[in-house]
């Protein structure tokens, strides 16, 4: 089950060297795709999101591609469509961009409903229809959308069942002033992507997913995780509470994180650090935590306070 584990970590050593003072964040987004699950982030232009995709898909082997979300784009130009070709007599299925292993779509809430939708929809069932046939993407299929911060100019937010299909959200930031400077140092040199080595195969990483699967929760655990989910939808500061999928995501998420650090069973910290990046994107908090300037983390953790964790010993 752990001979890949070794080279998971390869992955993030060489994401790392591109994307400098990152490994909490980067750590977090390799748990999400083991577990099979896509990303959004919500960040400002030019803090190293592409340059993050394009390292990833390097060091994993997968293809990636880039979409440039704006109010011109169509869902045809995701899920393909047929041209007629004279010379073939006959039309021909051209492909759209989400026929690849690792999707780095951009600026995802700049894009029409409509466009934002038939992402959506091929994010869930892995698959796309066009003119009646049904066409499967390549396995592995994975995200990574980003959002511009709410109120920028020429955004509008995503709908709350469209938001809910990603299994993790988080912020990459601005980096930490020793990363920065040396990015400065750098400058001119070429991409730091350039540095990153393929590690693995998409074979490879498919096994890996599959392994996901072969770790042990107790019953305790299965028990925590759902009563931390019910909590959030009987928070007084929380006005709709997360969903099943939310189950689903910490439940998975928290195997990709044992799985990760090299156990064959997952443990309560392993729940407790998905909840922040499970959770926030799927809770809409009233206006009584908006006047008080309550946090969603705030919220999540005052929950994680007073649910009691379980006890992990052997039964009697």
């Amino acid at each position: 089950m752990f001979e890949h584990v070794d080279k998971a970590n390869a992955v993030l050593r060489e994401v790392n060297k591109a994307v400098l003072g990152k490994e909490y964040e980067i750590f977090e987004i390799m748990t999400a795709f083991l577990a099979n699950g896509h990303v959004l982030l919500e960040d400002i232009p030019g803090v190293g999101k592409t340059t993050l995709a394009s390292a990833f898909s390097t060091a994993m082997g997968l293809e990636c591609k880039r979409v440039q979300f704006t109010p011109d784009v169509m869902p045809s130009d995701l899920t393909g469509f047929s041209v007629y070709r004279r010379d073939e007599d006959k039309f021909v299925f051209q492909e759209g961009s989400v026929f690849c292993n690792l999707l780095l779509a951009d600026e995802i809430n700049r894009t029409s409903p409509k466009t934002q939708s038939a992402l959506l929809e091929v994010m869930e069932e892995r698959k796309v229809s066009v003119e009646g046939t049904t066409r499967t993407v390549p396995e592995p299929f994975l995200v990574i959308a980003t959002q511009n911060p709410s109120g920028t100019s020429g955004t509008q937010m995503l709908p709350e069942a469209q938001i809910d299909r990603f299994m993790i959200t988080l912020s990459l930031g601005y980096p930490d002033f020793n990363s920065e400077l040396e990015i400065a140092r750098s400058a001119g040199k070429g991409s730091r992507v350039q540095t990153v080595t393929p590690v693995l195969d998409a074979a490879t990483f498919v096994e890996m997913q599959d392994d996901i699967n072969n770790i042990y929760i107790k019953d305790e655990l299965y028990h925590y995780i759902l009563q931390i989910v019910s909590a959030t939808r009987n928070h007084p500061y929380i006005e709709r509470g997360a969903s099943p999928r939310a189950t689903i995501a910490l439940v998975k998420t928290a195997k990709a994180s044992a799985w990760l650090r090299g156990r064959q069973f997952v443990i309560p910290s392993d729940i407790q650090t998905q909840l922040r990046f499970v959770l926030s994107h799927r809770i809409i908090v009233s206006s009584s935590a908006k006047m008080g300037k309550i946090s969603k983390s705030e919220i999540i953790d005052s929950i994680t306070k007073t649910v009691e964790l379980p006890y992990m010993g052997a039964k009697k």
